[in-house]
């Protein structure tokens, strides 16, 4: 589970990435050059990507600590399938 200051970082970073989709579409909406369009919407996704990152490394942890103190062998394939599957998604975006 993330921590608070984790939480807090996220948020900040997602108000910097929601201020970034903005600068997007008034850039659109201002008909800027299509290489400045084009380079905020690449700095906003990378932003996307790097919270996500935060969040799936959270995750991963959380879920390698239940699985290492589980005693049940279902519940540690059940986590290990989870993180395959969540992994794949992850990865299929990049």
């Amino acid at each position: 589970m993330l921590s608070e200051d984790d939480k807090k970082r996220i948020h900040h970073r997602i108000r910097r990435i929601i201020g970034q989709a903005e600068a997007v579409d008034r850039m659109v909406q201002e008909e800027a050059p299509c290489v400045d369009v084009v380079m905020q919407i690449s700095a906003a996704s990378g932003a996307l990507s790097k919270v996500a990152q935060l969040v799936l490394q959270d995750h991963l942890a959380g879920s390698l600590s239940d699985a290492a103190s589980s005693d049940d062998a279902a519940q540690r394939e059940a986590i290990l399938q989870e993180l395959i599957v969540l992994f794949d998604k992850y990865a299929s975006t990049k």
